[in-house]
């Protein structure tokens, strides 16, 4: 029921709020919430503590643009395009990272991340440092461009975080997730249960790799620019980590807690505060952060569940 009520609440939004900036707060937070959700994945499922997803966003927002401007492609052939290379690349690069574990596969990917990021600065045939402007095409849903009203972008972002968290839920209670669990929990004990641990490593990244790349697709197409600090930041990756702990990691709605405190945080500096504002929000969700990480190892969704079962003792 709360389900069903949550999901009218969210279809019907656009028909309460008509202004750009509600409609563009709701269209970050589906945006994040399944960027969080594909981080989830792989570091809350499966334990691999990834810093680096900022890449694949990159991956999803340059191969689609580059597509839209050299052969006229459509964004949707460019989206799954970008997501496959993502999780190609996705592969390419957990082959040997994975043979790291804790912080040094963190580590691993902040080095991928910001070598990645330099490249594109510097590759001139994609833009470099400059960017690319997304050509300006007539209102399309077939080009997903809509420059008189951010309401098809409201359902497009919601469709796409829709499907994330459904993926999930399903990993979550198959075999799957069972391994991914698992994984990190004892990665020796589910070794020597004949789990191929490197193998389902490898599916966690590909999985999140996909959904990531999807949103970098549709952050090209929602702004429509893109350059190496926007689309490639080691910042992207850390917001993306911060908002799962926040809300709680390895739990399905963890991702989606941790997106509506943090990013209407975020949105409101940034607006109400302009440039006067600079790293306020960094500031408070820090804090956020490390009251959580003390008081509640297991975010908000411990918080809940902890209010849910005092008031069922009381």
């Amino acid at each position: 029921m709360l389900l069903a009520l949550l999901l009218a609440f969210l279809l019907s939004y656009p028909a309460f709020f008509t202004l750009p900036f509600p409609r563009h707060l709701m269209i970050m937070i589906f945006l994040y919430g399944m960027l969080a959700q594909a981080w989830n994945i792989l570091a809350g499922y499966c334990g691999q503590i990834s810093l680096g997803n900022a890449v694949f966003f990159g991956i999803g927002a340059y191969t689609s643009t580059l597509l839209l401007q050299r052969l006229g492609l459509t964004p949707w052939i460019g989206m799954f395009a970008g997501a496959g290379v993502a999780v190609l690349v996705s592969l390419i690069i957990g082959f040997p990272c994975f043979r790291l574990g804790g912080h040094y596969f963190a580590i691993a990917t902040i080095a991928i991340g910001e070598i990645v990021q330099t490249i594109a600065i510097n590759w001139d045939w994609i833009g470099g440092a400059t960017g690319l402007f997304v050509p300006i095409l007539p209102d399309s849903f077939l080009y997903m461009e809509f420059h008189k009203s951010k309401l098809p972008y409201y359902y497009i972002s919601l469709g796409f975080a829709v499907t994330a968290f459904l993926t999930t839920y399903l990993v979550e209670r198959s075999r799957l997730g069972y391994y991914f669990r698992a994984i990190k929990e004892d990665p020796e004990a589910a070794k020597s249960l004949g789990i191929h641990i490197t193998k389902y490593k490898l599916i966690a990244i590909a999985l999140s790799a996909f959904f990531t790349a999807i949103g970098g697709t549709f952050y090209a197409q929602y702004v429509l620019y893109i350059d190496p600090d926007s689309v490639l930041p080691l910042q992207l990756s850390i917001l993306v980590c911060l908002i799962t702990v926040l809300g709680g990691v390895g739990n399905l709605w963890g991702p989606l807690l941790g997106v509506a405190v943090l990013i209407p945080l975020s949105e409101g500096t940034r607006i109400y505060l302009g440039g006067g504002g600079t790293a306020v929000d960094l500031v408070v969700y820090g804090a956020l952060i490390m009251l959580i990480s003390v008081f509640q190892p297991e975010g908000l969704i411990g918080l809940a569940r902890k209010g849910i079962r005092y008031k069922r003792q009381g």
